[in-house]
């Protein structure tokens, strides 16, 4: 059995699908038509093919988001970039996948999203810095303790006590935390940009 992206691919829609508690090596083995020996030498338990389908699900959304900041030159119109990919992602976050990775495996879901802030926040300061560069965002801030912030603030929608959600749609609520953390980085050359963006 070969460890391909499109053995991960199914193995990540099955626990997405039905949870990471519930999805069990013999519906792996069943629904992907190998035997539970094969995937057994590759897989020596379950919580080592979660920790390496989440390790890749994660790696694939930051390796469209750095495609993303080759492709869009301007700093400001680079972090309103939609991609599909990435939007799949976040609403992953109330599925069922989430809820059991949380409450039967934290430790592995508190590794995963430490390793997804840190690999995202270095995405975000290397976008600050071209948007220095460009004369778009401005100097006196901490760019890393910036990035931490907006994470947290972008992850917090399914848990957070102070937030109804029957209220803010998941949606709005993104749109609404990237323009607060664009509004206080921006110099009035990035405002200008961000309100044509706004219009459009």
């Amino acid at each position: 059995m070969e460890k391909d992206e499109d053995f991960l691919n199914k193995v990540s829609q099955l626990f997405i699908i039905n949870g990471a508690k519930t999805v069990t090596m013999d519906d792996i083995a069943k629904e992907l038509r190998i035997s539970k020996k094969t995937l057994y030498q590759n897989y020596t338990n379950k919580e080592n093919l979660l920790e390496e389908t989440l390790t890749y699900s994660i790696e694939k959304v930051l390796n469209k988001m750095r495609n993303l900041d080759e492709k869009i030159e301007n700093a400001v119109e680079r972090m309103f970039a939609r991609d599909e990919e990435i939007e799949r992602a976040s609403k992953t976050n109330d599925s069922i996948l989430l809820r059991q990775l949380v409450k039967y495996y934290p430790q592995i879901f508190n590794k995963h999203m430490l390793y997804f802030s840190e690999k995202l926040s270095e995405i975000l300061v290397h976008n600050v810095e071209k948007g220095r560069a460009q004369g778009l965002y401005r100097n006196d801030f901490d760019a890393h303790l910036y990035s931490k912030l907006y994470f947290q603030m972008t992850m917090t929608y399914d848990n957070s006590p102070y937030l109804d959600t029957t209220q803010i749609s998941r949606n709005k609520y993104q749109q609404e935390s990237l323009l607060f953390y664009m509004n206080a980085i921006t110099t009035e050359k990035g405002k200008g940009i961000l309100k044509e963006l706004q219009r459009s």
